[in-house]
């Protein structure tokens, strides 16, 4: 019988070696059907997994999933549903002076709803409230009046509090340049800040998880070994020490937490986390509907590249009167599922609509996207591109060629006005559709990319209305759609 045993063993080591592999190659080398399987799993359902929370952008309003274009606010949304609420651990308890914060909280955001779906009736394409700054107007917004009403309540009530445990460099900071400099300014001015971050967390109507994708890969994760599941250690145990020594995470179930990502990886690390990757405000550069991005609950920013850290004349455009000779340009490499077929098509083949994989010696491409009428701006691994807000600077309309990619802001903003969007099925008649745009039409789309520029802007320190503070009107916008601690 022993002898038997024993050989048998190295059978049973063989099948545990190929299901141990089988288990890395769907966590790992299969990250996208790992994502699929995760939302079977926890089979998430908005109304039994987020217990004390109500949407305004609900499934039965307007808003469309194939569209990828969710509305500011709608007059309708769904009833509370309370069985959840009573069950919780938490809600078992007496009320508390936290709880009677919370009421107050909830109180402030009740009026800011109404007020704004009152500013929604008023349909005018300008803003009639004064501001020293800017008002909003014309049709690069849904609605500007809608809009500015919102962000001025914005400015006069929203609080972030933001958790301090956890140390640099991994987390409380981020690089401020490179591909990923969005999510670095993002980090770094929000530490700073003094409009909207509280020290006091029972006013605070937002908690923000201040860790970086960027960093944690960067410092812990080894290019030989690609040992994803370093995200899994981290994350995990830093929500286990925020929920267990703060009530804001349990309280809500993560509903009110905001964490922001602008790495390719970014949605990937909440995976890890049910409640963080279903629950949680998820403010992601890498906005794709195909991967479970919800534009209800999650917010779409831009991916900005800048190369060097300096942000001084980033949106300032010397060619403003210049004529611009080329029709549409792109330079950049072939990847992604999209970009094979619009090199297959325009690659080096045309004298007006300039498609590079490698620019020729002596051409600079920011000269190239100043001279052109148009800048391509096609998806490459990931549905984000730098391209986008470098045409805007540029103030060369953006052709957004894409798929299921929510796009930044536009919860406020009309991209339909400053922006041409070609289906991946259209790529071979490129050239005659933007070719067949009336100068009429071309001007006028030119002209509000000259003024929706601002609110891509990076400024040190932040300004209104630009790309920070759009940023945190997008999670402004989030938290309205929820009412946490109703008993």
């Amino acid at each position: 019988m022993i002898q038997s045993r024993i050989h048998s063993f190295p059978s049973e080591i063989g099948f545990l070696f190929i299901l141990l592999f089988g288990i890395i190659f769907l966590l790992i080398v299969d990250p996208r059907q790992d994502s699929e399987r995760l939302a079977m799993w926890y089979s998430y359902s908005a109304t039994s997994r987020r217990p004390s929370t109500s949407w305004l952008l609900s499934s039965n309003t307007n808003y469309s999933l194939s569209q990828h274009r969710p509305l500011i606010f709608h007059s309708s949304s769904l009833p509370l549903t309370h069985e959840e609420i009573k069950g919780s651990e938490y809600y078992k308890q007496p009320p508390s002076a936290a709880d009677m914060q919370l009421d107050k909280v909830e109180g402030i955001l009740a009026g800011a709803r109404a007020s704004i779906r009152e500013a929604t009736a008023n349909t005018d394409r300008s803003s009639k409230l004064d501001d020293p700054d800017y008002i909003p107007h014309g049709d690069i917004y849904r609605n500007p009046n809608a809009f500015h009403w919102s962000y001025l309540l914005m400015e006069k009530h929203f609080k972030v509090f933001v958790y301090e445990e956890g140390e640099p460099p991994i987390f409380h900071y981020g690089l401020c340049k490179d591909i990923y400099s969005t999510e670095g300014f993002f980090l770094n001015f929000m530490e700073l800040d003094t409009r909207f971050r509280t020290r006091d967390p029972g006013e605070a109507h937002v908690y923000f998880l201040p860790f970086s994708v960027v960093m944690i890969l960067e410092h812990l994760f080894d290019p030989v070994i690609r040992d994803k599941a370093v995200l899994q250690r981290v994350l995990v145990d830093y929500v286990h020490i925020i929920s267990s020594k703060y009530p804001y995470w349990n309280r809500s179930f993560g509903t009110d937490h905001f964490m922001l990502s602008c790495h390719d990886w970014g949605p990937r690390a909440t995976w890890y986390v049910p409640q963080l990757y279903f629950n949680a405000i998820r403010v992601l550069c890498n906005a794709n509907t195909s991967e479970h991005f919800n534009p209800n609950k999650d917010a779409s920013f831009p991916e900005i590249n800048i190369r060097t850290g300096d942000i001084q004349n980033l949106t300032e455009s010397s060619h403003l009167k210049e004529e611009r000779p080329i029709l549409a340009f792109f330079a950049g490499g072939l990847h992604g599922q999209i970009r094979p077929a619009l090199f297959h098509h325009w690659k080096e083949k045309d004298d007006t609509l300039l498609v590079y994989e490698t620019l020729p010696r002596g051409m600079s491409y920011s000269e190239m996207m100043t001279k052109s009428k148009f800048c391509l701006c096609p998806s490459g691994h990931e549905v984000a591109s730098p391209r986008i807000p470098e045409a805007i600077y540029a103030d060369c309309i953006p052709v957004l060629i894409s798929e299921n990619y929510v796009l930044p802001f536009s919860d406020v903003l009309n991209w339909d006005s400053f922006s041409v969007k070609v289906s991946v099925q259209d790529i071979p008649d490129l050239k005659r559709i933007l070719a067949g745009i009336p100068e009429k039409e071309y001007a006028r789309m030119q002209n509000n990319v000259r003024q929706v520029k601002r609110h891509f802007a990076v400024n040190d320190p932040p300004r209104r209305y630009d790309v920070f503070n759009m940023i945190i009107h997008s999670i402004w916008l989030r938290r309205l759609n929820l009412r946490v601690g109703l008993r």
